[in-house]
């Protein structure tokens, strides 16, 4: 099979045609699907045995990745727009795509190349920071709720509540109890979640230190990148190992069936999208998504137009 017959589901059952009533279905099995098979987290996990500069399934070179993202970019959009509509006439589903990485990894150039080609009016996108004052004065996921994307819509957020189990441990700012704490109320947040109508998708993408080097190099080297550096990235980096660990605890405590965890190689920047890309597609076309049904007469209304 071709890499572009791989990404358009070729080998997958999907209907893009039908009507229905936009009933909640559930997600696919993970356990079924290409992509998610693919990239599905091991337990326990191991990231050294995970090559950054891979490219799982994938036997083709950018312009195939790209044109592979491309001939399923309608799709994905009219996919995208059953979800909506949906919402129109009480389906409460909606997804969230959460990007976690160490800083250069390519969470931008998802936003770009996947999340681009959807209509924006159907996509919440929310970049995690440092905690505000305000925010320090709730609970960690406190923020987190208020972010999250309404039915039918798609949520991106860039970071998340996993920053506050992994800094914090790296960094030391709560004690290890703490942090397993958050570790045992992020998994009953996200079963909350999926149980009210939530997708989710939840990326780690794998780059690796030396490719960090070289990206962070480019941002010094071109005045153009200057605005992306962060002289705190530098600091970071005497971290590393211990940031490793940090995800690899993260991802095996909180990496369950409803809310599984995905690793994707991303030293090259052009693989991450196109990997996500078949994630975000495949979590959507397992919804089954229908146009609603319309709440009137049609045939009625037909008649009223033309004799107006």
């Amino acid at each position: 099979m071709s890499d572009a017959a791989r990404i358009r589901g070729d080998h997958l059952p999907h209907d893009r045609a039908g009507a229905g009533t936009g009933a909640s279905t559930g997600p696919a099995d993970p356990a079924t699907s290409a992509f998610s098979g693919l990239f599905r987290a091991p337990l326990p996990l191991d990231l050294a045995s995970i090559d950054p500069r891979a490219t799982p399934g994938f036997t083709g070179e950018r312009e195939d990745a790209d044109a592979a993202m491309r001939a399923t970019d309608d799709e994905l959009s009219d996919l995208q727009e059953r979800l909506f509509a949906g919402s129109r006439t009480g389906d409460t589903r909606r997804v969230l795509l959460v990007l976690q990485a160490m800083d250069t990894a390519g969470k931008g150039g998802i936003l770009r190349h996947v999340i681009g080609a959807v209509d924006p009016q159907g996509v919440r996108i929310t970049a995690f920071k440092a905690p505000t004052e305000e925010e320090r004065q709730h609970d960690f996921l406190w923020r987190v709720r208020r972010a999250l994307p309404p039915a039918g819509m798609i949520g991106v957020f860039d970071r998340s509540h996993y920053e506050d189990v992994l800094v914090q441990r790296v960094r030391g700012l709560s004690r290890p109890d703490e942090v397993e704490r958050r570790y045992e109320q992020i998994v009953e947040f996200e079963q909350e979640l999926t149980e009210a109508g939530v997708s989710l998708i939840k990326v780690m993408l794998h780059i690796s230190k030396a490719e960090q080097k070289e990206r962070l190099r480019e941002r010094l080297d071109r005045p153009d990148k200057h605005w992306k550096f962060d002289p705190g990235d530098i600091d970071e980096r005497a971290y590393w190992n211990d940031y490793m660990r940090a995800y690899e605890l993260a991802i095996d405590r909180t990496n369950t069936a409803a809310a599984p965890w995905y690793v994707v190689p991303a030293d090259r920047k052009w693989f991450a999208p196109y990997a996500v890309h078949g994630l975000l597609l495949e979590t959507l076309r397992g919804l089954q998504l229908q146009w609603p049904l319309a709440e009137f007469d049609v045939a009625s209304e037909r008649r009223r137009l033309e004799a107006s």
